[in-house]
């Protein structure tokens, strides 16, 4: 367990600190369920009741809360940055890997560099190249030729294909897979030819990628995700498609192939995002959204229908189908109260 001085934490965060510096924590918690040597946050205005019964070692508050709590603060701009870095700082995540497991099997051409741990069963195919200190979870697959960045984390049963690039500091979680075949096809009377994908993947630095997540290579040129982006659980990216820089995409979107997204986007979860469209820089898409025409402005866009009752539900999708022919009797009428201009 590590635990670190409310004096030391606060060097780390760069934070103002009011009350007793000796103090250790090693962990972090909710307002609500923190215990001793614990740090806890608030960034919501409507928890702050919960400053008055919270057990936290120390709470990390904006400045203009810092007053409405007696006990040790660590004041900050953002608090939950603030939180985000201190469970950084004490996490106990155990590795994915620890030195080189006896039943690894790795090519005599692939190059490992200083520090690198591969787990038990892993294979590791001719010619890739691992950087310093990355960390191989157990079963995992990494194909010839592939190239994976300094200190990047793949856990257990990740599956690599041929061709594949990681840059640095990227985490790609169990069951994901990286560089499957596009879904390249091209039909003759009926019969569907498989259209060879001869493209790889490109991940840029410090990109995290979900469990079960799936990124196909490209059929011609590379599929691409850029620096910095966060991808959950369960998203399908499929040939060609580029992601831009700091893009966030939720659990269960799908997107066709050829889809270019810009930088700093929120893709909601369960989103459809239709072939060979582009969406520009800082759109954000609420969940389910399903997206058929680029989108040229940033902003927030939303499709799709809430929940509601059944039988509500029937009557309302009996009435969609009628609105063509609500909209044609409708303009008939406007047009037999407007007099036709001369």
């Amino acid at each position: 367990m590590k635990a670190v001085s409310l004096k030391q934490l606060a060097e780390h965060l760069g934070a103002e600190l009011r009350g007793d510096g000796d103090i250790t924590v090693s962990s972090v918690a909710s307002l609500e369920s923190a215990t001793a040597g614990q740090v806890a946050f608030l960034s919501n205005p409507k928890l702050k009741q919960q400053l008055e019964t919270t057990q936290a070692s120390a709470v990390i508050l904006k400045a203009d809360m810092a007053d409405s709590y007696s006990g040790n603060v660590l004041i900050l701009q953002d608090p939950y940055v603030g939180f985000a870095r201190t469970a950084q700082l004490l996490d106990t995540t155990p590795k994915a890997a620890e030195l080189i497991h006896p039943s690894a099997v790795i090519d005599p051409s692939a190059k490992l560099g200083k520090g690198v741990a591969v787990a038990a069963n892993a294979v590791i195919g001719a010619n890739v190249i691992i950087g310093e200190n990355a960390q191989i979870g157990a079963g995992t697959v990494i194909s010839q030729d592939c190239v994976i960045g300094s200190d990047c984390i793949l856990w257990a049963n990740v599956t690599v294909y041929h061709n594949v690039h990681l840059g640095q500091a990227c985490i790609i979680h169990s069951g994901a897979v990286l560089g499957s075949d596009g879904f390249g096809y091209a039909n003759e009377r009926g019969t569907w030819i498989k259209i060879p994908q001869t493209g790889g993947v490109r991940i840029g630095n410090r990109v995290e990628i979900g469990a079960g997540t799936t990124v196909d290579r490209g059929a011609l040129e590379h599929t691409e995700i850029h620096d910095g982006c966060i991808i959950d659980n369960q998203v399908q990216i499929a040939h060609n498609d580029i992601i831009g820089e700091n893009t966030a995409i939720a659990g269960c979107t799908v997107l066709a192939g050829s889809v270019t997204i810009g930088r700093y986007c929120i893709i909601g979860g369960a989103c459809a995002i239709s072939g060979h469209l582009t969406i520009t820089d800082g759109v954000h898409l609420s969940g389910g959204t399903n997206v058929t025409n680029d989108v040229k402005e940033p902003g927030l866009y939303s499709s799709a229908t809430v929940a509601m009752d059944n039988r509500l539900w029937r009557k309302n999708t009996v009435r969609f189908r009628q609105l063509d022919e609500l909209f044609q009797r409708v303009r008939k009428l406007e047009k037999s109260v407007t007099p036709n201009e001369e």
